[in-house]
């Protein structure tokens, strides 16, 4: 059975982007960070997330130059939203303006438009994607996704990258979760520009 890790980036007061989705905060620039990010992003058989993010994505990925273009573009994904195959209908979009973007589409780009739709029961589409073998699925979120994933107790495991900063409002991704859940600590690994990455398990 596969996976599933649930990956995001946190500030030091729990919110995964600012109240209007805010994001600037986590590009510091840090490049062992942006390694060990790489070596996961990379360690996926499959990438899923919500409507929202996918929609985000697709305007971006698939004529990014960034390192991490490939393994989001090639590896196949799943998006969870109710709007059913309509959603698919972004990735016909043109690509929204970004840095670093070559203009043209890249290797594994036309992935996005065939992503599989998943509009039935959370649960339910979580243990069929586990079934298969393979590399572990990753989760990316948005926010709300995340906190279904979480109070439905469908992580394995969380891969989650604090950064050295305080938001004082945001969206929290453990909002939903009672009553507490104790987690296991894995491990911690500190990054020069103050990142932290802390691996977890549901006990």
């Amino acid at each position: 059975m596969r996976e599933l890790i649930l990956t995001m980036s946190m500030s030091l007061d729990g919110f995964v982007c600012g109240p209007e989705g805010e994001l600037d905060w986590i590009f510091d620039g840090d490049q062992e960070a942006i390694a060990w990010k790489l070596e996961n992003v990379r360690n996926a058989s499959l990438h899923i997330m919500g409507g929202r993010t996918y929609r985000d994505m697709v305007a971006f990925w698939p004529t990014s130059t960034s390192v991490f273009a490939p393994p989001m573009n090639q590896i196949p994904k799943a998006v969870f939203s109710r709007q059913g195959p309509a959603i698919l209908q972004a990735a016909d979009a043109p690509a929204s303006a970004g840095s670093p973007q070559s203009g043209q589409l890249q290797r594994g780009a036309e992935s996005w438009g065939e992503a599989y739709v998943a509009s039935g029961d959370l649960a339910d589409e979580i243990a069929r994607m586990k079934a298969g073998d393979g590399k572990p699925i990753i989760a990316h979120g948005g926010a709300a996704f995340a906190r279904s994933l979480i109070a439905r107790n469908l992580v394995d495991q969380y891969s989650l990258v604090v950064h050295p900063v305080v938001l004082g409002r945001g969206l929290p991704i453990f909002a939903d979760v009672v009553p507490p859940r104790r987690l296991k600590p894995i491990s911690s690994t500190t990054f020069p520009r103050g990142s932290v990455a802390q691996i977890y398990r549901s006990a």
